[in-house]
């Protein structure tokens, strides 16, 4: 009877002469813009398309010059439906219902009859794309979920390494079942959803005959745990740096030695830049009793080795990471500061350069999924990153704090056993599996892991590793599964959604009214007696207290200031930084360059001045990437400190002098005639000099500590890196006290020249000469401006597959849209 009336209601609506909607008609897009770019492109089997490479690689050397046509030329369009970009090839797939047309770049665009069949469609997809990706990481991803010491999923997946999971290890990441299942109705809707998408995954193995096993579950747990591993998670690098309070207590003192490590440390700022208003307390340092926490001897802390038969150097050194480009960020403008009267963002995420990528594209049209953006293999038919019909997301990583290091108190006569509330308990052994055909295994605590062993007044303890989110990587998708459905319509329902992930990201909503900002994240409360970047004691008396509530994290929307500008800073006032982020609330950092050149863009005609539209913020961004922090904010901050000083030789005077006429003309470190070299001489200086003057300003506190610091907080993350973190912030507080500027939160303790200008200036200009005599040398000329840097070295290069070789820049990998709306569901 029902669908005799349904039938009778579309015949009348017909003979009216008004219009049928069609099942899978294009959803409604309420964008104004709306356009990205993923370099690693679509394909994911050999040989990969370069197209989109080569676009992002065409948008460099624009430097600050960035138009609307360029927008369209280097970035391709994120509109919903396949509607763009033609021609289309429709692709056959074994299940009715489900379309799927690729367009010019290989972006499959699905149209399905039902939810179910867009799940299945992701996962068909994700095996087409990606599947020699798939296949290398399904196992190698189980390190990260059971957490085992020193192994780096993405790691062994980038370096093609075979890690075979135990039964042991199989029955822990099932154990991630049991997570969905407890978080209620959407999380066996999550489990639901997985099903149907592994289903679609092994359709395309069968169909093609692949001799890989049949997806399971596990897989892509696993797959979760890798991002988390990856991207998700901070902290639990205590022990390293306590160690090294150790040493300074050793050399200085304990009263100075705190002051050295509280400064060095930069556990909060009042001066750091951060994305939006307010304050948001946590993890404060103790203000009375540290009597939770240890201080490890210097030097004495060991990690363990979990490939058995194999040196714990070759085991690093085979799954060391290549170097990070950790740029992910993201520039939102508010409505009142945008030239359309519309909020604009521009952002995305780093995750390196890899070929096959990480990522890639879907344009989902589904009932209740109306998508278009980045996804990958962990998300079950999920946006990732990317928009819906009135709004768009991204994010950056937080690095919050959700895994500390334990000090356990070895007893009876063994390493293997420890006091826990009273008791002498035994260890557990986890038999991981095999990597490259050798076992590996490792002990357990009731907190987790034994990474290492160290000692505490003489005496050995066993260092074990707690993470808040460990097995629960799978609950980060009940945010995405909000962001797909149709959930998310407002910044309040954003933040509901955001708030479901244990894993710490800076996730970023913008609509056509507002833009906002949630930090996630599993973060523990701790004891009041345990200082957050020290260990804890093991024994059971200083536990954690719970987990910080959803409206004690970090969030917000509309900053007043009209910008919400993010490069892996500090979001918010007042949020302690984890043990292992020394950089986070630095006074100086990368995203001033964002910032800094917004400021300068601002429009200056009339009724707009003081606004922004959509090219000079994606000019903003292009210009900050392959900018030089140093040689925008520590070259002229050097030049006051030496101004009226006298320079050890006329070279020394010149390289300074090279290095102000490169900030002067925009600090870029871009190479635009391509003949291997940075174009601007004061480059060479400064990269000879700086580890220098770096040195010199930090050695007369610092001394034979020079090089551990370095280990924890590098000197500089020099490219192809990406500039995150450099001993430039310190140079920053301690000059400018030098200096008699104002500075909001001083160091307690003079660095440089021991708060001596004369013997600063001294010091510094020795080290300028120093690294003009060895460049003099390696160059071929004493004369500062026929220097240059290689290029070369640090050009961006992807893997482990071939692609284009790109000039060095400082911007997002993963995806990187522009986007703005004008109208609203």
């Amino acid at each position: 009877m029902l669908r005799k009336s349904a039938y009778l209601a579309l015949l009348l609506l017909s003979v009216l002469g008004l219009a049928v909607p069609a099942a899978n008609a294009a959803p409604k897009d309420y964008s104004a813009i709306a356009r990205n770019i993923i370099p690693s492109g679509q394909k994911g089997s050999l040989p990969i398309d370069p197209t989109q490479a080569v676009m992002y690689d065409a948008l460099t050397p624009l430097f600050n010059k960035v138009t609307n046509a360029d927008i369209n030329k280097y970035f391709k369009s994120e509109k919903l439906g396949a509607t763009t970009d033609g021609p289309f090839t429709i692709e056959s797939v074994p299940r009715d219902g489900v379309t799927i047309k690729r367009d010019k770049y290989g972006v499959p665009h699905v149209i399905s009859e039902t939810y179910n069949g867009g799940i299945w469609a992701a996962g068909w997809i994700a095996a087409e794309d990606r599947g020699l990706l798939l296949q290398q990481a399904r196992y190698n991803a189980r390190v990260a979920a059971i957490d085992a010491p020193g192994l780096s999923a993405i790691s062994l997946v980038s370096s093609l390494q075979n890690f075979q999971p135990s039964a042991q290890t199989e029955a822990a990441v099932a154990k991630q079942t049991d997570a969905l299942k407890a978080a209620g109705k959407e999380g066996k809707a999550v489990l639901s959803d997985i099903d149907t998408y592994i289903k679609g995954i092994n359709a395309y193995l069968s169909h093609t005959g692949s001799p890989s096993a049949p997806w399971t579950r596990n897989d892509v747990y696993a797959v979760n745990a890798l991002k988390d591993q990856f991207l998700g998670e901070g902290g639990g690098d205590e022990a390293r740096r306590s160690q090294f309070l150790g040493g300074l207590i050793k050399r200085l003192g304990a009263k100075k030695g705190w002051k050295v490590f509280n400064d060095l440390r930069q556990h909060t700022n009042p001066e750091s830049p951060t994305s939006i208003d307010g304050k948001f307390p946590y993890e404060q340092l103790p203000k009375k009793s540290r009597k939770g926490s240890v201080i490890l001897d210097p030097g004495s802390y060991t990690p363990v080795n979990v490939v058995q038969g194999e040196s714990l150097s070759a085991e690093r050194s085979a799954n060391a990471l290549e170097p990070r480009h950790q740029a992910s960020n993201t520039l939102m403008i508010t409505k009142k500061k945008s030239a359309t009267g519309r909020p604009l963002m521009v952002g995305g995420p780093q995750i390196g350069y890899f070929a096959p990528g990480l990522t890639y594209e879907i344009d989902m049209n589904a009932p209740h999924l109306k998508w278009r953006g980045a996804t990958s293999a962990p998300f079950p038919g999920y946006l990732l990153i990317g928009r819906g019909q009135d709004f768009a997301t991204t994010l950056t990583s937080a690095s919050g704090d959700v895994i500390d290091q334990f000090a356990e108190t070895l007893c009876g006569g063994s390493d293997t056993k420890y006091m826990y509330k009273g008791e002498c308990r035994n260890m557990a052994t986890f038999n991981a599996g095999t990597l490259n055909g050798k076992q590996v295994s490792y002990k357990t605590t009731v907190h987790g892991p034994v990474v290492g062993y160290a000692t505490v007044k003489g005496k050995k303890v066993a260092i074990s590793s707690k993470r808040s989110s460990r097995g629960k990587d799978v609950l980060d998708l009940l945010f995405n599964r909000r962001l797909s459905n149709g959930s998310v319509k407002g910044p309040k329902s954003f933040f509901e959604a955001a708030s479901k992930t244990p894993q710490t990201f800076n996730s970023f909503y913008i609509d056509n009214k507002n833009v906002a900002l949630y930090t996630s994240g599993k973060l523990p409360i701790r004891d009041k007696r345990v200082d957050p970047g020290l260990p804890t004691k093991g024994t059971g008396q200083y536990e954690w207290k719970g987990f910080l509530s959803k409206s004690g994290h970090p969030h917000g929307k509309n900053p007043k200031s009209g910008m919400m500008v993010n490069w892996n800073n500090s979001v918010a006032h007042g949020f302690g930084s984890a043990d292992d982020e020394w950089g986070r609330a630095g006074s100086v950092q990368r995203v001033n360059l964002l910032t800094r050149m917004l400021n300068r863009n601002k429009i200056k005609n009339g009724k707009k001045k003081g606004k922004l539209n959509m090219a000079q913020v994606v000019s903003a961004m292009n210009a900050g990437a392959t900018q030089d922090v140093r040689a925008i904010f520590t070259v002229p901050l050097m030049a006051k400190l030496l101004k009226g000083s006298k320079a050890p030789s006329s070279q020394a005077r010149e390289m300074l002098n090279q290095m102000v006429a490169w900030h002067d003309k925009g600090g870029s470190r871009l190479d635009r005639n391509l003949d291997g070299k940075i174009d601007a001489p004061g480059a060479a200086s400064l990269d000879a000099a700086w580890p220098k003057i770096a040195d010199a300003f930090m050695k007369p506190v610092l001394g034979s500590q020079l090089d551990e610091l370095n280990s924890l907080f590098s000197r500089f993350d020099l490219p192809p890196s990406g500039q995150y973190s450099g001993w430039y912030q310190y140079f920053d507080r301690d000059i400018r006290s030098l200096l008699g500027q104002k500075v909001k939160s001083p160091f307690r303790v003079k660095y440089c020249g021991h708060g001596k200008k004369s013997a600063c200036q001294t010091a510094v200009w020795n080290a300028i000469a120093a690294a003009g005599t060895e460049l003099a040398a390696d160059q071929g000329s004493s004369n500062p401006a026929d220097w240059h840097s290689d290029a070369t070295r640090e050009q961006i290069k992807f893997g482990p597959a071939p692609l284009i070789t790109m000039r060095y820049t400082n911007r997002p990998s993963g995806i990187q849209q522009v986007i703005s709306f004008n109208g609203h569901r």
